[in-house]
């Protein structure tokens, strides 16, 4: 049985707190906070105790950590944790810094214990089950890619002033998403954005509207287009063409009822929000990490990948304020 400790008592906290207490091969032991009173709450809901961090982190008891923390203190946490003899499960992105994230990923190397990055949506049912038919050669050779990915409504302006912006925040999931389904990085990237969504973002020097393309070094192209606004829900989608055909991945709608009348055909809405669409992910991500741990095999997610993403939403960045395509050597 593996113990757990929670490292962040926040939304995404509380998502994390249901899929280890769920999992049959793990138990969560003690969750800690900023706020000492949400983690005493959330604590008090699943049987685990209130601890602050640092008590968690060298509680030999314990044998892994779950961080849901602020992006600012990942990169401390996982070399802290890993210093301390646990395996870690972190959040994305790595840090908001690359450079800050490589001397993390070079100390949690030394370090020797398992480090996986958050990036649930290759856990996603759908998205697996693209990837699965990719790797059994069912369109031959991948050729182009095309990623899809809206969010329902902008986040608070108080969150984008401190996210490191929609390429680190938000579309860095995308770039995951690409590296994984094209099995490998690109060479070069180019990106455009804009703030037409919400001027104040653009205030904040953030855009909320962009495009971005990834060339890789044979030709293959993937193009991932991200905003903050989608009036009829959170759009998440992709289409992957191949010598030999095409894999597509639609949204998940609200309810499978679709209605055919002289007038048309319609059906329902996406689902609304993050956490309704990817519920199964986190918890199907949750269970790959304890298997992981557990069996001695390799992490499905690693944090050379969070590294390798964090270098694509870097290179995102200053192509989109340059407008130049920038190399990922380069970076």
């Amino acid at each position: 049985m593996l113990k757990v400790g929670l490292l962040g008592a926040g939304r995404i906290g509380n998502v994390h707190a249901k899929a280890i207490s769920s999992h049959p091969g793990s138990t969560l032991v003690a969750i800690s906070d900023v706020n000492m009173d949400a983690a005493r709450k959330l604590a008090g809901q699943y049987g685990a105790e209130a601890k602050a961090t640092a008590e968690i982190i060298n509680d030999p008891s314990i044998d892994a950590v779950l961080v849901a923390t602020s992006t600012d203190t990942h990169s401390d946490l996982i070399e802290a944790a890993t210093a301390a003899g646990k395996a870690v499960l972190c959040e994305k992105p790595v840090d908001l810094s690359l450079e800050r994230a490589r001397a993390c990923q070079v100390a949690a190397a030394k370090n020797g214990r398992p480090v996986m990055i958050g990036f649930n949506r290759r856990f996603d049912p759908n998205f697996a089950a693209l990837k699965a038919a990719v790797d059994r050669g069912e369109i031959g050779k991948t050729e182009l890619l095309s990623v899809t990915s809206f969010d329902p409504a902008p986040p608070p302006v108080s969150y984008v002033k401190v996210s490191g912006g929609l390429f680190r925040d938000m579309m860095i999931h995308d770039f995951d998403m690409a590296c994984w389904l094209m099995g490998g990085l690109p060479e070069t990237v180019t990106a455009v954005g804009s703030s037409i969504v919400d001027p104040e973002i653009g205030a904040a020097g953030d855009v909320d509207t962009a495009v971005v393309t990834l060339h890789f070094a044979d030709g293959r192209i993937a193009v991932i287009k991200n905003s903050r606004r989608a009036v009829y829900g959170y759009d998440q989608r992709v289409e992957l063409l191949g010598s030999e055909g095409l894999l597509s991945a639609g949204n998940v709608l609200e309810n499978t009822v679709s209605k055919a009348t002289k007038d048309g055909v319609t059906s329902a809405k996406p689902e609304f929000f993050f956490l309704e669409r990817y519920m199964r992910a986190y918890s199907a991500e949750w269970a790959a990490f304890v298997d992981a741990v557990n069996s001695g095999s390799a992490l499905p997610v690693t944090l050379d990948d969070g590294v390798n993403a964090l270098a694509v939403a870097e290179a995102a960045t200053r192509s989109a304020k340059s407008g130049q395509t920038v190399s990922l050597a380069s970076i």
